[in-house]
């Protein structure tokens, strides 16, 4: 893994980047699939920049808790994946391995459960023990996935209590272990976090700094703040508020941390060219990258028909069918969903051809590595190539061309020599 500026120190160096040549909006990239691994690193290495790989609970996590639905991934199968996709492409930049929404109550069974806040702690500590082994660069801190607090604001005071248990434990863990600094990420773009508004927001910081001082223990380097972004079907119907992330930016820039941004996904090229505008430190990206890659194999799939209805292959898988009934099996389209459909049951949806199709796009990403739908997707990537059609290029660079957008907007492009230049 890649261990040449530990993100404790990059930040800093970021900062006088800044000064020197304007600001940067930092990219965290959900890891939907090797496919996206390899598109990112091969995109980093052309284009100079640093890539924060960002991982939530349901996507990565241990063995004990399920591991996670990409890949099957538990922490060090990420690491260790992420690790040889750079060996392949040749990348020596800089990367960094994120856990995304760490904590209680963070894995869908937990909350689901309704878990008592003692077991969920635990449990989350847990998870971020085994992050902490397999040597996760950054650890977001979100203790507000609260099952109890269902419809309301979780209360400030037990955010910070919990953020600071959940911090002090880890620290102790880390320098048991004789690990090397850890980043920290707190708060939540949740609006029962309560970091709604700018009042808020600062309160939260200043208590918060507060509580860490008096125990010794460091300053996380960003924190999560609400502009406005909300993400549905493949759209964010969030209104953006310039105002609120230009005044959210001011206060983590004053307090030396990054503000985050979470649920960037689908935002148009003008709010994007706005974010180091208005200094947005860090945004990040997940399930928009996953709807390309699922995208760009249902291109391949209307393809493969057609080249057998000319005769130049003799069969075509099932990719469509195959993922969409798996995708909607999942269920997890429905978080994505808006008004009654998300009720809908899984036959309901089956029936409905144009809702099958709408959940495919959304959820397709999150049923590649089922092993039907693996299976079918090999078959027809294989048949692809043997007719000297680049197939798994072709999925690649579709993921690469939309991230690249994200980079060209945010300034990103050769921010990783100025950072190993800067002393």
């Amino acid at each position: 893994m890649n261990k040449k500026l530990n993100i404790t120190q990059m930040v800093p160096r970021l900062h006088k980047v800044r000064a020197k040549d304007g600001f940067v909006t930092l990219l965290g990239i959900g890891p939907m699939s090797p496919m996206l691994l390899q598109g990112t690193l091969e995109l980093a290495k052309e284009q100079d920049f640093p890539i924060m790989f960002i991982a939530s609970r349901n996507q990565v996590d241990a063995e004990c808790f399920g591991r996670g639905y990409v890949s099957n991934w538990d922490q060090n199968d990420f690491c260790s994946a992420i690790d040889a996709m750079a060996k392949k492409v040749d990348f020596d930049g800089l990367y960094y391995v994120c856990r995304d929404h760490g904590g209680p109550w963070q894995r869908d069974e937990e909350r689901k459960a309704e878990l008592p806040e003692d077991e969920a702690m635990a449990l989350g500590l847990k998870s971020y023990f085994a992050d902490i082994d397999a040597g996760f660069d950054l650890l977001h801190i979100d203790p507000t996935k609260d099952p109890h607090t269902v419809g309301a604001v979780v209360p400030m005071e037990i955010v910070l209590r919990r953020t600071v248990e959940l911090i002090e434990k880890c620290e102790a863990y880390r320098a048991e272990k004789n690990l090397p600094p850890l980043g920290y990420e707190v708060g939540t773009e949740e609006t029962n976090g309560g970091l709604t508004g700018t009042v808020e927001f600062e309160t939260f910081i200043e208590k918060l700094m507060t509580m860490l001082d008096e125990k010794g223990l460091p300053h996380p380097q960003f924190i999560v703040g609400q502009t406005g972004t909300l993400t549905r079907l493949t759209e964010n119907i969030g209104k953006y508020s310039f105002e609120n992330a230009r005044k959210l930016g001011r206060v983590t820039a004053q307090n030396a941390m990054e503000l985050k941004e979470h649920n960037g996904d689908y935002l148009p090229d003008d709010i994007l060219l706005m974010h180091p505008a208005l200094g947005v430190g860090s945004s990040n990206v997940a399930p928009e990258y996953g709807v390309m890659e699922t995208r760009a194999y249902l291109e391949l799939a209307r393809l493969e028909k057609k080249l057998q209805e000319i005769g130049v292959i003799d069969e075509v898988s099932n990719v469509e069918q195959v993922i969409s009934r798996a995708a909607v099996e999942a269920g997890r389209w429905r978080k994505w969903m808006v008004g009654e459909t998300a009720k809908l049951s899984v036959e309901e949806v089956l029936a409905d051809e144009k809702l099958t199709k709408q959940i495919t796009d959304i959820s397709g990403h999150y049923v590649f590595d089922t092993p039907v739908v693996a299976a079918e997707l090999k078959s027809m990537l294989d048949r692809l190539e043997k007719a000297n059609v680049p197939a798994r290029r072709y999925v690649i660079d579709k993921i690469k061309h939309r991230i690249s957008e994200y980079v060209t907007c945010y300034n990103l492009r050769g921010l990783t020599s100025k950072l190993m230049a800067e002393v």
